[in-house]
């Protein structure tokens, strides 16, 4: 009789898969970074699924300007989303306004997070005056208006990418600085952080190797809402005229470019690019709520 071999024991998960299968469980949380990865996806391939350059002017007919959604124009071709002022086709305007939108706000997202978490860890691990003397600078920065403390940078510094991206860091710098500072303090008091002073290591290395990645998961959340903000902010601000150039066109500018001819019956002008950026927003937050709930169960409704 041959012998009963026992069952083979499943394979240990990683946490990379159960991170993925807990954020996969909301079927909300996957509608938001489907629609989030295919806005990123269009938007990086811009130039080659674009109808056409809406801001090469050699390639924009004024005779096809502000013609309806479904109109085909005088050299055959036909704008699913119709065309603003200028004759630009709106569908590859909105295309080309995602990739600046996005990294505005992607990358002044990163670095805000960059210097705030820095920032935030340092003064929890320092503690004493340079810790108060931190958070009453973020106090400060916290209790202005974001879009406030925005318009008066851009006023000084101008328009362009890079002046935009300096403001928004100026700006988100302080939250993520406070969500550094609270996480840092809660690791600050556990006996592992005892024992690595007992040990002698460096300030930089109990900074770097352990406060540090212990303060990430809540900087993760924040960080999703708050490229959401920034785009938001960004919008608004190009908008009132104060954000990007003409010539590095976002979604706010675009629906700025529409706003006049709302009263004459032209919506679509303004009406796609806002719906492109309200899109934009909510899967992002949708992204973001759900690895709130994944990173720290306890906030899960």
């Amino acid at each position: 009789m041959s012998a009963v071999l026992p069952a083979a024991e499943p394979a240990p998960q990683t946490p990379f898969r159960r991170f993925l299968e807990e954020f996969f469980e909301s079927k909300l949380a996957t509608l938001g970074f489907a629609v989030l990865a295919a806005i990123v996806l269009v938007a990086l391939l811009a130039p080659l699924v674009a109808p056409q350059n809406p801001y090469d002017l050699g390639k924009l007919d004024l005779l096809d300007a502000r013609l309806e959604p479904g109109t085909k124009g005088g050299a055959g071709m036909t704008y699913v989303l119709g065309t603003d002022g200028q004759g630009r086709d709106m569908l590859s305007a909105i295309l080309y306004g995602l990739r600046v939108s996005l990294y505005v706000g992607v990358v002044s997202g990163i670095i805000a997070l960059t210097l705030g978490a820095l920032t935030g860890v340092l003064a929890a691990y320092a503690g004493g005056r340079i810790e108060q003397f931190v958070m009453r600078v973020v106090d400060i920065q916290l209790g202005f208006p974001a879009i406030l403390v925005a318009l008066i940078l851009l006023a000084v510094l101008g328009k362009g990418v890079d002046k935009i991206i300096i403001a928004l860091v100026c700006v988100q710098w302080a939250y993520y600085a406070r969500t550094a500072r609270s996480a840092a303090l809660v690791e600050r008091g556990k006996e592992y952080m005892e024992a690595a002073r007992g040990l002698g290591l460096s300030g930089t290395r109990i900074v770097l190797r352990h406060l540090l990645p212990n303060a990430l998961p809540p900087l993760i959340v924040v960080g999703t809402v708050q490229v959401a903000h920034a785009i938001a902010l960004e919008a608004t601000l190009s908008f009132l005229g104060l954000g990007l150039p003409t010539t590095e066109p976002s979604l706010g500018l675009l629906i700025a470019n529409g706003y006049e001819y709302l009263m004459s019956g032209k919506y679509w002008i303004s009406f796609y690019p806002g719906v492109a950026l309200l899109v934009t927003i909510l899967s992002i937050n949708l992204v973001g709520d759900q690895l709130r709930d994944v990173l720290n169960p306890r906030l899960a409704k």
